[in-house]
């Protein structure tokens, strides 16, 4: 039996994974900003622990670790999900906007992570799991700033897949497309503030014009993805990346072939760049 510790988790994906969890018979920490906002359901667990937390205080994190450590005893699953979406052409994002989104997808990530390895390396063990999305390999336009904290959770979670591998702790980045949540309402997704009338009919607004009419239809279960999570996280070794999604593997296998056709024509140029005698790295 493992224990989790789940950010976000009141509603959505996060929600969804705690379920699972809770299913198979392990213990989860359930942390939210509103604990008014949990399903009666994870409420009622026996084995539920609902912590209030933002993880943007860095003050409030290290308590609710410590809370999670003196009911359970130990934290096996770190789910990094809490997070938001932010979308607008890069030149409508003010830096206010495109700070608030890192301080949330990123920095609050990197705060978690922080409070939680401490006694990860205590235990000798660990796993954890940060949720990407398909936009954190491939940028699309209209979503740059989310792309771009996208991009870095990916990035952290392989260096740290490699910086923690001696402590017995590892790390994954999971990245789905788009899942049937609340993630497109007013209340997960922010527009920039401003709109620059020259990027209507151009992708950027595109996809701002797509995100108003997909809401609630979009096309994965998060249920089913949760489930998944799961099975992949309660194996004896996570992969780097679990890509879910069947739009994340179209996307992905687009973002493979444009890799190739960027290298190909420059390959022997790009490897002409070093000095002769260098020793190759």
């Amino acid at each position: 039996m493992a224990t989790w510790f789940i950010t976000g988790a009141s509603r959505g994906l996060g929600a969804e994974i705690a379920r699972a969890a809770l299913h198979d018979g392990d213990d989860v920490v359930v942390a939210v900003r509103n604990p008014d906002r949990v399903p009666e359901d994870l409420k009622a667990a026996a084995n539920t622990l609902t912590v209030e937390l933002d993880v943007t205080d860095a003050e409030a994190v290290p308590a609710a670790v410590q809370a999670a450590a003196d009911r359970f005893g130990r934290i096996d699953v770190l789910v990094n999900n809490a997070g938001r979406g932010l979308l607008g052409a890069l030149e409508e994002i003010t830096d206010a906007e495109a700070r608030s989104l890192f301080d949330l997808n990123v920095f609050g990530l990197i705060t978690m992570t922080r409070a939680v390895l401490p006694l990860m390396r205590r235990q000798g063990s660990g796993k954890l799991v940060h949720i990407g999305s398909r936009s954190g390999f491939e940028g699309e336009p209209g979503v740059s700033m989310y792309s771009a904290s996208k991009f870095a959770v990916a990035g952290i979670s392989e260096a740290l897949s490699a910086e923690l591998a001696p402590f017995g702790i590892q790390s994954m980045v999971v990245e789905p497309g788009v899942l049937r949540t609340d993630f497109l309402d007013a209340s997960s997704l922010s527009l920039a503030a401003q709109r620059i009338a020259d990027y209507d009919g151009t992708p950027a607004h595109d996809t701002l014009d797509w995100a108003g009419t997909a809401n609630h239809t979009q096309l994965g279960d998060p249920v089913k993805a949760a489930a998944l999570i799961r099975e992949v996280t309660s194996g004896d070794k996570l992969p780097t990346h679990l890509y879910l999604g069947p739009d994340t593997l179209e996307r992905l296998r687009v973002k493979m072939a444009q890799i190739e056709q960027d290298l190909a024509p420059w390959r022997d140029k790009s490897a002409a760049t070093a000095y002769q005698d260098a020793v190759q790295v």
